[in-house]
């Protein structure tokens, strides 16, 4: 009688271990704060910004990418293991112990230009990576988990980003009218201002739109933006009246850099990318082609895999444990920690991703969701195929 085939080894989780990183940067953080207390060395403050710059690039760079994904049998058992949950939950408790500890600082220390710059980098980095934290949960049908996103947005003052991404973003992603798509030939600092205060106008618009359904006025009680911020109006008020109204400021200057760390993430996702009109008129539906991916392992492990961007629009309710790698998306060269030096610095922003873009294209430009004004510049860069090429592309 033949043997019967050995059956295959079930699954395991490699990374199952790593994944407490990320909940453990803003502990790390806390505890850098604690030592520059103790020893008056300003290097602790910049432990963080060193590690989030410098270190993390490096071991992206070191360790490659991670192209293996879970099979789609074990994602079910994935998804309902409350590990990888817990991950997500406790990373909350230690950013509000650290933005607290970091408000304390601000107030009672003394502090020299380096150290302020320090400070600020280090609580606002943590409560910007908290916007990632807020987004995983925000995507989840539970709403406790909901309302936990909302809880980790106080902070960095940034509630409305619950609504605009959950209902505008991924309704929009990689159209002309989408504020947190960048477009091919708009540098991040033409960038930042449209997509927050884009956002701004679209959350607050679509909530007036939602309480209007329901016969209620925008500035009911029930508006989510107001929640929020209320959130936030209550935490910063309950510092204030604690450490005294100077606080304040060094709560919107954190706040500020936190949420710019949110935005050129999403400068980064979707730069350049488009999803044409189908035969409707309509934008045709999210592909992962709309989304650049990375793999880069380091960065994922912080960022519960948001660089598995294609699989996230494709999926929006799947966990970070089971998100999938995706071949056929554009692939970024590096990881988002290196990507955002390169997006500060527009001329080599544009020299590494303006060709990518364009190779993704075929080399035609209007394939591209373009920038308005940068047309003629983009032409002379990238001279266009003939017209019967054209015709035959299109």
């Amino acid at each position: 009688m033949p043997a019967l085939p050995a059956s295959a080894p079930p699954w395991r989780d490699s990374k199952r271990w790593w994944w407490l990183l990320s909940p453990a940067l803003p502990g790390l953080i806390w505890l850098n704060l604690l030592r520059f207390v103790e020893t008056g060395q300003v290097f602790w403050l910049w432990l963080s910004p060193a590690v989030m710059y410098g270190l993390i690039p490096l071991l992206d760079a070191l360790l490659g990418p991670d192209r293996s994904s879970p099979p789609e049998s074990a994602v079910p058992g994935l998804e309902r293991r409350l590990w990888y949950r817990a991950i997500v939950v406790a990373f909350v408790p230690l950013q509000y112990g650290m933005t607290i500890y970091g408000a304390w600082i601000a107030t009672s220390q003394a502090l020299t230009p380096l150290g302020w710059i320090g400070l600020i980098l280090s609580v606002g980095g943590i409560n910007g990576i908290a916007i990632n934290t807020a987004h995983e949960l925000g995507h989840k049908h539970p709403a406790w988990e909901r309302w936990l996103a909302r809880v980790a947005l106080a902070p960095v003052a940034y509630g409305h980003f619950y609504i605009e991404h959950n209902r505008g973003h991924h309704r929009r992603v990689a159209t002309p009218e989408d504020p947190a798509s960048a477009r091919l030939g708009e540098s991040f600092w033409v960038f930042l201002p449209r997509t927050m205060a884009g956002s701004l106008r679209s959350a607050w618009a679509l909530e007036r739109a939602r309480l209007a359904g329901r016969g209620l006025g925008v500035w009911h009680w029930r508006n989510e933006c107001l929640q929020a911020w209320a959130m936030t109006v209550l935490l910063y008020g309950a510092l204030a009246a604690w450490l005294g109204p100077g606080v304040l400021a060094f709560l919107a200057v954190q706040a500020f850099y936190g949420a710019s760390l949110l935005e050129v993430v999403n400068y980064i996702e979707h730069y350049g990318l488009l999803r044409p009109p189908g035969p409707d008129g309509r934008p045709l539906r999210c592909r992962p082609e709309h989304s650049w991916n990375s793999s880069h392992r380091v960065s994922n492990l912080f960022l519960y895999q948001l660089q598995r961007h294609s699989d996230h629009h494709a999926n929006p309710a799947r966990r970070y444990q089971a998100l999938r790698h995706v071949e056929q998306a554009p692939q970024l060269p590096s990881g988002y920690a290196a990507m955002l030096l390169l997006a500060y610095l527009p001329p080599l922003w544009f020299r590494v991703m303006d060709e990518r873009v364009m190779r993704h294209y075929g080399g035609v430009l209007e394939r591209a969701n373009l920038q308005p004004g940068r047309e003629a510049a983009l032409r002379s860069r990238f001279p266009q195929p003939p017209l019967a090429t054209l015709a035959k592309k299109s």
